[in-house]
Formats: C-alpha cells, structure tokens, sequence
C-alpha cells in the first residue's frame, strides 16, 4: 500500500493518510537523495527493483508533468524520485515546480539524474555508464541546412557571432556549459565502479562492428560496459551520425577550453541544471551535491557498412533494455553508498575543488572554460526582493550594467 500525501491518488495506488511513523500530512520533506528520471522505463526502474519501495509515499506537486504528477519517496523519506517528462523544457519546468514547492527541503539533499543516453564509441558502449563533470548545450548555435551550408562547412551549426564552425562563441545565453563538483563525482564513481554491470547478447554483436573502424580509436566500443568519468552533450533534437556527432564532439572540447569529453547524449541535462543554478543562488538547492549519470542505449553514430538512418530506425534497440538495467546497477550503488556514508561523509558535503556552475559564473568562483565571471568571481545573490521592483526589468546579459562594483539590473524605460 502506498501512502498519499497532500492529494489523490493515482488509479493504481491505494491512498492512506501520511501519519506513519509519526509523520504528519503537513510534514516538509528533506531527503538525502533526489533520482531525477525523465520519462517512464528510467523511473519503473526504480520503483521495481529499489529493495526499498520507492512508491511508499506519493507527494503530488502542482506543476509537474501532467503524466508525472507525483514525487515518490520510501518510507523513511530519505530518498525520492520525480520523472520531469522529456527534453529540455519539460526538464525546466518539472524541476522548478518542484524545488519551489514548500513540501520539500532539498537545501542538503543530493540530486542524482539518471537517465539513458546516447553514447559515442570512442569513451563507452552499449549498457556503459559515465558520470559528468561537464554538461553542454551543443546545439544552442546557429544552423544551417546541410544541403545548403557553405561547401567548405565541417558542420551546419556555428557558434552565435561567428563567422564559421570552430570558432569560440561572440556571446552565450547563460545555459550552454554546466561544470559540476568533480571530487563528489569521483567519490560516487567509486561506488557505482564496484557495481555488477549486465551485458547482453544483442549489445555484443551490435559493438562487434565497431571493430572494423579501428581498434585504437573505437576499442571502448567494442569492449563490455564499465563506469568511466565523461561528459554529457544536451539537445532537444535526437541527431544521429558521424557528421553531427563529431561537430558537437568539437564543440564540447572548444566550449570547455579543451577539457571536456563528450561521451553522452541526451536532451534534458542542462535545463535540469540552470534550474538548480538558479535555486542555489536562492539559497534552496545546493549546487556542489549535484550528479549526472548516463548509460549508453545507442551509439551516437552507426559502424561501417550502416547508414544513419539504418542505425537509427533498424538497429536502435540493441542496447537500450540493457542501458536501463546498468543504470539502475551503478546508481543504486551511488544511492545506497550517499544514504550508507551520510554521517561520515555526505551530511557535511564534499567540497568542490574545481569551479561549479553556469558559463556566468552566476555562482561564486571563476569558471574554468568560456570568458570568465561576470560577476567577478563573487557570484549573484538572491533576487527575491527584487522581483516586484517596477523598475528592474530582465533584459538579457546585453543590458546588464555595473553600478557601484554591484552587478544591477536597469532600470525600465518609462
């Protein structure tokens, strides 16, 4: 029997007043641990196989994905999941709902999305895992139709203020490189590295014809899946091929001044994260607990002797019952390592000692990619006072103006 908190319930749970273990319905919720899923099969996951039942608890929250409508919690509410919908602006707008709903305390909770993805053959394969330190916003450019791009184009997509691919960014929107705290990643990388990955038959001979492009480059392709430490690319397009893939491969090494590696793909990540850049300066999340884990369903582009489209439409299932499988196997290892560890280790937080945050620097330090703080290494403070001023309007960053060494927003033209 599941427990209903603050609303109805859903047609397959049986509701029950939220007083057990001497709880009230009133009862603000701070659990160690947030799984962020984004569509159903990377959250049934969870709810079949968790030992400890993450349907025990249903919280309704208004805004959340219509499909979605509940956050799920164990009993103990120490750990909770919530699916966001997929791609980026149901990603948004999930989160947001969520994090400002005064059912929730997440200021000391850990964030873990977790999610599927597709994977590029030269850092992982069918059924891998990656944990990211970095998160980009490839396709938030410029783009061109192919059949019409310039002969000697690379790519249809080139940076905003430039001129041609490969050239560093004029300007940003804010969203395009999230950095995350790489001594927490390494640390949960050592518990989900310990986990029993599964592997299939299917998967195996899909990788086998990696081989054929050679076994330096691709030999992650081919090899069974393993845990590695590798980046994560956002788009709300599902691309597919060489071509697209290694243009925003490139991307990801330029935007992260050559420190990035982009490993997976996928279509939420960085909404998800400028959500939580966002309540951090609010002082309601924590952005240093903040984990992205991917496991690779399909390769991001096809072997030798299979068009894009083949792979795509024919071939695109090879690995995805597997990659759920392995993504439940590494972060229930992470899950249960947090929830183990938490008075010795996790309680007080792990210091980041690399930057974190936005390409702004919309938090306090200096980012080590893009062109530096905007902020001056001291990050913004919390604007709540300022909404209902008539006169500070958001204008975008070409209107933000520097007044009394305090970064201000204008005032209003009337």
């Amino acid at each position: 029997m599941c427990q209903l908190v603050n609303g109805l319930g859903t047609r397959d749970v049986q509701a029950s007043p939220d007083s057990a273990h001497g709880r009230g319905r009133g009862a603000i919720i701070a659990p160690k641990v947030l799984i962020i899923s984004m569509f159903y099969d990377e959250a049934d996951i969870w709810y079949n196989r968790m030992p400890n039942n993450l349907s025990a608890v249903l919280i309704p929250v208004p805004g959340l994905h219509m499909l979605y409508p509940n956050v799920h919690c164990t009993s103990d509410r120490s750990v909770c999941q919530v699916t966001t919908g997929e791609a980026e602006i149901n990603a948004a707008a999930t989160i947001t709902a969520l994090v400002l709903s005064l059912k929730f305390d997440f200021r000391s909770t850990y964030f873990l999305v977790c999610g599927i993805a597709g994977v590029n053959p030269k850092y992982s394969t069918l059924g891998g895992v990656a944990i990211a330190r970095y998160v980009v916003q490839v396709a938030l450019q410029y783009e061109f139709d192919a059949r019409e791009m310039p002969k000697n184009f690379t790519s249809p997509y080139m940076a905003y203020g430039t001129s041609a691919p490969g050239q560093y960014p004029a300007w940003f929107y804010g969203t395009e490189v999230m950095e995350l705290n790489e001594a927490l990643r390494d640390k949960v990388w050592t518990y989900a590295s310990r986990a029993v990955l599964s592997d299939s038959d299917a998967a195996i001979s899909y990788r086998a014809r990696y081989k054929h492009i050679g076994k330096t480059v691709f030999q992650a392709a081919w090899g069974p899946p393993s845990v590695v430490k590798c980046d994560a690319a956002t788009s709300d397009v599902y691309y597919t091929g060489a071509l697209l893939s290694e243009a925003f491969e490139n991307v990801t090494t330029l935007w992260t001044n050559g420190t990035g590696r982009y490993c997976m793909t996928a279509q939420e990540d960085n909404a998800t994260l400028e959500v939580l850049v966002r309540m951090a300066i609010e002082g309601l999340v924590d952005f240093s607990r903040v984990i992205v884990v991917r496991s690779g369903a399909d390769f991001d582009r096809p072997p030798p002797g299979v068009s894009p489209y083949e792979h795509l439409t024919a071939y695109n299932g090879a690995g995805f019952e597997l990659s759920l499988d392995n993504l439940y196997n590494a972060g229930i290892a992470i899950v249960n390592g947090i929830v183990s560890d938490w008075n010795t280790v996790f309680a007080a937080g792990i210091k980041a000692t690399n930057y974190i945050g936005d390409i702004f620097g919309s938090l306090p330090g200096q980012p080590d990619f893009g062109t530096g703080s905007l902020t001056g290494g001291k990050g913004y403070g919390p604007m709540a006072s300022m909404l209902f001023h008539p006169r500070l309007r958001g204008r975008g960053m070409s209107t933000i103006a520097k007044k009394r060494g305090r970064l201000v927003m204008p005032r209003g033209d009337d």
